[in-house]
């Protein structure tokens, strides 16, 4: 019998609104992941809040140990040394912010493939490898949606974050129009739902209607200061609170995109 190789699924966790939980959603996506599958989370994102949850000081880190390093100087991937909770982690710090500047003014490569260039030397080590993305439209989300495979999109089920979604649709078909043909929307992940509240109730509703049958929604992920405390704990929810009902709504959408 011939075997068939699986190919490393590069997961974008995008959304250009603030607020959305797209850190939330790679943080304990990729620890259900990484219970059966070798998984890397990048964290492109200045604010470094994936760093964070992970446990790491992000001032304390040097440059080479981030991601900046590795896109605006072209030094190879730094992976954090250990695996924390079976993830493997690139970290980064605010300094990831100037990145743009500098990126935009060197001409010499096309600046979009960056990432892409810098996890070609490592994506066969790996099963899964999920960005967190930064919430804006700028360089370095184009470059993460670049080196992606497919994008998971968090959406908070408020009206701000809503109206935002069809600007973040067109983002993700322009880029495909530019050439990333093979990039997928995996799925919507309605975030920070309220079950009591009349506008979450209407504006998941909302969410389905605008997508229709093009793109999967999953289950919403219930609002819950567990979440944040979690992070605090640097854990994912999953450790912190096992018996929460939102951990197993975690491993629903954790099964749908090992199913992909």
């Amino acid at each position: 019998m011939v075997s068939v190789q699986k190919s490393t699924k590069i997961i974008a966790s995008f959304n250009q609104s603030g607020g959305a939980a797209k850190t939330t959603i790679t943080h304990n996506i990729g620890y259900h992941l990484a219970q059966k599958h070798r998984v890397l989370l990048v964290d492109m994102d200045p604010q470094a809040s994936l760093t964070a949850f992970m446990g790491l000081g992000a001032t304390k880190l040097e440059t080479q140990q981030t991601i900046y390093s590795a896109i605006a100087e072209e030094t190879p991937l730094y992976i954090w040394e250990e695996p924390i909770h079976g993830m493997h982690l690139v970290p980064t710090n605010i300094q990831l912010a100037g990145a743009e500047q500098k990126i935009l003014h060197d001409l010499t490569i096309d600046n979009r493939q960056r990432l892409k260039t810098a996890l070609s030397e490592v994506v066969d080590e790996y099963d899964y490898i999920l960005i967190d993305c930064p919430p804006s439209l700028g360089i370095l989300s184009i470059m993460s949606l670049v080196a992606a495979s497919h994008i998971i999109i968090p959406v908070e089920t408020q009206y701000k974050c809503y109206l935002g979604t069809n600007q973040l649709l067109e983002t993700v078909a322009r880029i495909k129009k530019g050439g990333h043909k093979k990039l997928q929307i995996a799925c919507l992940i309605p975030t920070k739902y309220d079950h009591r509240n009349l506008q979450d109730i209407g504006i998941l509703e909302e969410i389905k209607k605008q997508v229709g049958e093009r793109i999967h929604v999953t289950s919403p992920i219930p609002k819950s200061t567990a979440f944040p405390d979690a992070a605090q704990s640097h854990l994912p929810l999953a450790l912190y609170k096992k018996n929460h009902p939102a951990v197993n709504i975690l491993e629903e959408i954790t099964k749908y995109i090992i199913q992909l």
